[in-house]
């Protein structure tokens, strides 16, 4: 089973360039970063795990030009964003940063991509709450459209792009309905979720791993039914805390990939925990 990590990297943290150095060395898969562009003082929407929001939710480095820095000291790692908050961006850079750090990077990045919790930021960046899916989706069109080969316009609900040249490309090439980098949508399971995957992304990335038993039927069968081919569904449990059951139980599932939580702290203490970590790679 391939074992990447993930980390709120702040301006307190250990820094993107030791971390991925480290990863590389040990062995580990890859390394993929949340995003959090502010954190709104006056706040009404309650963190998801409960209690008080953390500190390092409101000093969480850019995770492109984290993973930029990560790129150009790695050859081997591979570099993710666990998750973009899709719509809390203009989808004509969004797409531009995206190809760039895969073409930089020679292809290793996975684009985890969601569509938030945090009312108040999203709010901020204009974006209506109730249609954030609907948003999500035709920013998701726009970006593809401006990966394809070959110049192509789109017009959206939300958005649109005229036929254009758009260099560089990603690396990896189309696959069925999918273009870009390796696409994962976080959220909750659900009829809507599914749908999103199935649609145009290579797989689900969930959030702490739990209910996988109950929750992995109907996604294959949306999958199945949406005439995506069943061996290239890829299932990635994100923010994981480890225990050798829990992964022998992925396992028995057909996940071949985890991503397992790292503190937010300083050399030491992540070093730390990359060293205990290591039983399970």
């Amino acid at each position: 089973m391939r074992i990447g990590v993930t980390i709120f990297l702040t301006d307190e943290t250990i820094t993107p360039v030791r971390l991925a150095r480290e990863l590389e060395e040990r062995g580990y898969a890859g390394l993929y970063l949340p995003e959090h562009t502010h954190i709104p003082v006056s706040r009404v929407t309650p963190w998801p795990a409960g209690g008080e929001l953390p500190r390092e939710y409101g000093r969480t480095l850019d995770p492109f030009i984290a993973l930029g820095q990560a790129a150009a000291v790695t050859e081997r790692l591979g570099l993710g964003t666990g998750i973009t908050l899709i719509t809390q961006h203009d989808p004509i850079d969004l797409a531009k940063q995206i190809a760039t750090l895969d073409h930089l990077s020679g292809g290793r990045l996975t684009f985890g991509l969601g569509f938030g919790w945090n009312v108040e930021e999203a709010s901020d960046h204009g974006v209506q709450w109730r249609t954030r899916r609907e948003l999500g989706r035709d920013r998701m069109a726009l970006m593809r459209a401006l990966w394809a080969d070959e110049p192509t316009a789109y017009e959206g609900e939300f958005g649109s792009v005229a036929a254009s040249h758009a260099h560089p490309k990603p690396v990896q090439k189309p696959r069925g309905p999918v273009t870009g980098p390796r696409t994962l949508v976080g959220g909750a399971a659900g009829p809507k979720l599914f749908s999103h995957i199935t649609e145009y992304a290579d797989g689900w990335l969930p959030i702490g791993g739990g209910g996988l038993t109950r929750s992995l039927p109907p996604l294959r069968t949306a999958w199945e039914e949406a005439g995506r081919d069943p061996a290239q569904l890829q299932v990635v449990p994100y923010a994981v805390l480890p225990s050798p059951g829990k992964l022998a139980h992925y396992a028995e599932l057909g996940i071949r990939e985890v991503v397992l939580q790292l503190p937010p702290g300083g050399e030491d203490e992540v070093l730390r925990t990359l060293d205990d970590y290591q039983r399970f790679l």
